[in-house]
């Protein structure tokens, strides 16, 4: 097993990459830029480097500053987590050239699947059904439009070196294309380091649905079931739950089944995810390989009882999979909500600042990763991403449930946050109904202001908290002004002082 591991991430990734090492009795050396010098990742690492200014390209994407750091800590392996550098294969070689141990793929499948391009031309070799599109980037604009218009329009333009939804624009109109391109590409550069894009046939209101693949360094592979991931905006995942509703046994079975064949055929080792699209009629078309850990792993971990960072970690040291797929089960049903700082009512504009008061949601079958505290700031130079609320329970209809109770009891002030739209996102009647696809938020949400909810009960709750340590709290709510009584618990005590002996 490793002494140290290096977590080349930020925020409540790398948090929950810390976490597992603690629990698995690993050192951890978290590196920050100087803009996450009071970051929760650095608190909670056993050391912490500073790895360049606040831009992702001076710091967390300078790869060479990442690898000198490992050594000169004697970390001997780096995990990457999600986003910046996990999915690039030169990164990748880097580390193996150096002896640290990439908890990832190998560089050579790294380099096939984490190429969207390369990884369609695999796949098609290999049998396996793909959305109409480009198998080669383009050299010049007028290559792409004589592939937009042999595809036929509406495209979709994808970086070629990533995921998350970076990079990627829907295109109608061909007097868009090039503008599109070169947001796409400016995205994608800052991103992954790589401006690489490509153009596929985008697919409308299809179910956007994953399989959780584990593959070890000795040729045994097995799939976790599958997660579906259709509530998204801006092409970014935002709610994800396993089970499907869109699965029965069969295609399940049958696309767990491609989802190895997949891996197989990549040469691809530690954990991934393969990606379909489903369309109405029930055909699953092969989307890309994430190769790397999701961000909505949690939902997997919460209905087989595995971690997936801790097999992660073993894998990278060269352990075996502990288990066969006819021995991998699911229970329940489990919801994933991302919280982002970014305003709802000004189409998701991101939000930064000071996190003023934070009161996370609790409860039986409540799980929430989380990035943030009370009094930390919230950069404007990265994801906005700033925790996930995950529930588990025995059926959707009651983790629909404890979702909405979860985001109830979940109090972020200072900043403006997704909470209480996405609230709205699983109490809507569709979604309850398990009728979700990739258009969801458009159909439904699209252009909407909303109706601002009132903070006022937030704010009381702040107040209350400030003073509970009062025999009595003065609270005045709008149109009333007596006092209110509060119980407290040293009254209880009868006479009682702090300090020592007189």
């Amino acid at each position: 097993m490793f002494k140290k591991i290096l977590i080349a991430n930020r925020g409540e990734i790398a948090v929950r990459i810390i976490k597992a090492c603690q629990e698995m009795g690993i050192p951890s050396v978290a590196v920050y830029s100087e803009v996450d010098r009071g970051s929760l990742h650095v608190q909670l690492a056993d050391e912490a480097v500073c790895i360049g200014p606040p831009p992702a390209i001076d710091s967390y994407l300078d790869m060479d500053r990442i690898i000198q750091t490992a050594c000169e800590a004697g970390a001997e392996a780096i995990h990457p987590g999600y986003g910046f550098l996990s999915e690039n294969a030169e990164f990748a070689r880097s580390c193996e050239k150096e002896n640290i141990v990439f908890i990832g793929p190998n560089s050579k499948a790294l380099a096939l699947v984490g190429d969207k391009v390369r990884s369609r031309q695999t796949m098609e070799k290999a049998g396996v059904a793909i959305i109409p599109g480009m198998k080669r980037i383009a050299k010049d604009f007028a290559e792409f439009v004589s592939e937009a218009k042999k595809i036929s329009y509406p495209v979709m333009i994808k970086a070629s070196a990533g995921g998350g939804g970076k990079g990627m624009r829907v295109v109608y109109d061909p007097r868009e294309l090039k503008s599109s391109l070169e947001a796409g590409r400016r995205e994608a550069k800052s991103a992954f380091g790589d401006e690489s894009v490509y153009l596929e046939k985008f697919m409308e209101e299809p179910r956007h649905v994953e399989f959780q693949v584990l593959a070890d360094n000795y040729g045994n592979i097995v799939h976790l079931f599958e997660r579906e991931c259709s509530i998204q905006r801006r092409h970014q995942k935002i709610v994800e739950e396993t089970p499907s509703q869109a699965l029965d046994p069969e295609l399940r079975a049958r696309m767990g089944e491609i989802a190895k064949k997949v891996i197989q055929v990549s040469g691809y080792n530690n954990a991934g995810t393969v990606e379909f699209l489903l369309d109405k009629d029930k055909n699953f078309y092969f989307l890309e390989v994430n190769a790397r850990l999701q961000v909505e792993h949690p939902v997997t971990e919460m209905t087989t009882g595995t971690d997936l960072v801790h097999q992660q970690i073993l894998i990278a040291s060269g352990e075996k999979l502990p288990f066969k797929q006819e021995e991998i089960l699911q229970r329940g049903h489990s919801i994933e909500c991302r919280i982002y700082a970014e305003d709802p009512h000004q189409d998701f504009l991101p939000s930064s600042g000071k996190v003023l008061f934070l009161k996370e949601p609790v409860g039986p079958g409540v799980r929430h990763d989380c990035g943030i505290y009370s009094g930390c700031e919230v950069p404007i130079f990265y994801d906005p991403i700033l925790a996930k609320v995950i529930v588990w329970a025995e059926n959707r209809e009651i983790a629909c449930r404890r979702m909405i109770n979860a985001l109830d009891d979940y109090v972020v002030l200072g900043i403006k946050t997704t909470i209480h739209f996405l609230k709205e996102v699983i109490s809507h009647p569709q979604f309850k109904a398990g009728k979700t696809t990739t258009s969801f938020i458009k159909m439904y949400f699209d252009g909407r202001k909303g109706k601002k909810k009132t903070d006022e009960n937030l704010k009381l709750a702040l107040i209350a908290s400030a003073f509970d340590s009062l025999d009595k709290t003065h609270v005045r709510r709008a149109g009333e002004t007596e006092e209110k009584e509060v119980f407290s618990p040293w009254l209880t005590l009868g006479k009682w002082r702090l300090g020592g002996r007189k």
